[in-house]
């Protein structure tokens, strides 16, 4: 032991550059594997910091563990360089909208209409004549176009006060941990390949040198050292040439060098696009946050608001005789207020999957 030549067989000096290789290939697997695994916790949660993958017996994966992080700079990346919510709803077009939802809204207001006045005065609703209500008829018929193209510009205009897009993006990450793991394995499918590859390059070259000093000085601390150093350095090496240096950079006449996964930066933003839009912001999802987010007290008022100025040119002709009937004006606001409850906008969404597309290309 100690400074010699030589002193082991020449296939053992042979084989160590091959065996470094296999470290840094194995540590840089592991290392990815513990960085999107496990989805949840696993071992004995005997004490954990909050927001760090380790606990004293067990693990969860980096990028799980820190969903609500990722996905806050998921958001951040979407509406500062990709995206607004304002642009996107701007591509609606209020005229169409107006026209697909027509008919569907014409069907469900006749019904709501008889149903309510039935309820409130409906001793006054039969009686009423068969002209009055077909007067009522056609001007639900020749109102409900201006009712909905004005609701759809007001929306456009306030779509920022109807939906937190940034709580919808979280909860959907931590509430699918799976969903973040995804995002990152795609877009950076090729580094992660490049990763697995090159802690057997990185490993078998420092092997080399390692090979070269356990020739001349073979103290036992040397190898676990060198594993060490094998492992930590494949590491560091991959990500810089992964992300360094960001910009094009030229280091011999026509020879120019940038971060791999930089070169790729347009291919990435298309995956990027397709996964976020595809899994995130589909059109259900972002419904579903209008109707049940933080913010849907706001789109439900501006509902409100249309419906009741919608509904008072309706019944503008029956107004006078359903407030003696029902015996108060309190009465008949109550009755338009159980209108405005009954209506069904939940089929917008019908259309706006087919108009509102994030993605170009997507279904």
């Amino acid at each position: 032991m100690g400074f010699g030549v030589g002193d082991y067989p020449i296939w053992k000096y042979i084989i160590m550059p091959f065996i470094s290789g296999l470290v840094g290939y194995i540590t840089n697997v592991v290392a990815l594997w513990m960085t999107f695994g496990p989805l949840e916790f696993w071992g004995i949660p005997l004490f954990r910091i909050p927001n760090e993958p380790w606990g004293i017996i067990g693990w969860q994966g980096i990028i799980p563990t820190k969903a609500e992080k990722m996905a806050g700079i998921c958001f951040d990346l979407m509406t500062t360089r990709l995206f607004r919510m304002k642009e996107i709803f701007q591509r609606l077009d209020p005229k169409r909208f107006a026209i697909e939802m027509e008919d569907g809204l014409l069907l469900v207001l006749d019904k709501v209409i008889s149903e309510v006045a039935m309820e409130y005065m409906p001793k006054v609703w039969q009686s009423l004549p068969e002209d009055v209500k077909t007067d009522v008829v056609i001007t639900t018929d020749s109102e409900t176009s201006n009712f909905l193209t004005q609701f759809m510009k007001d929306m456009q205009e306030h779509v920022d006060d109807v939906i937190d897009i940034k709580d919808m993006t979280v909860d959907a990450c931590v509430k699918n941990k799976r969903l973040v793991v995804k995002i990152f394995k795609e877009c950076g499918d090729k580094e992660f390949i490049f990763i697995r590859q090159s802690g057997f390059y990185f490993g078998f070259l420092f092997g080399c040198f390692q090979t070269l000093l356990w020739f001349f000085y073979n103290e036992p601390w040397i190898l676990p050292f060198a594993g060490f150093l094998v492992g930590w350095i494949t590491n560091f090496l991959a990500l810089k040439v992964i992300f360094r240096p960001l910009e094009p950079t030229t280091i011999l006449p026509g020879v120019k060098i940038q971060g791999i996964f930089l070169k790729r930066q347009k291919q990435v933003s298309e995956t990027f696009a397709r996964v976020v839009c595809v899994e995130i912001l589909h059109m259900r999802a972002i419904w579903d946050a209008i109707f049940h987010g933080p913010y849907a007290a706001n789109f439900f008022a501006l509902l409100r608001a249309h419906t009741l100025v919608f509904l008072e040119k309706l019944l503008a002709e029956i107004s006078t005789v359903a407030i003696t009937a029902m015996g108060s004006s309190r009465r008949y606001a109550e009755m338009k207020e159980c209108m405005a409850k009954k209506k069904n906008i939940r089929r917008i969404t019908q259309y706006h999957r087919s108009e509102l597309r994030l993605f170009t290309g997507s279904a």
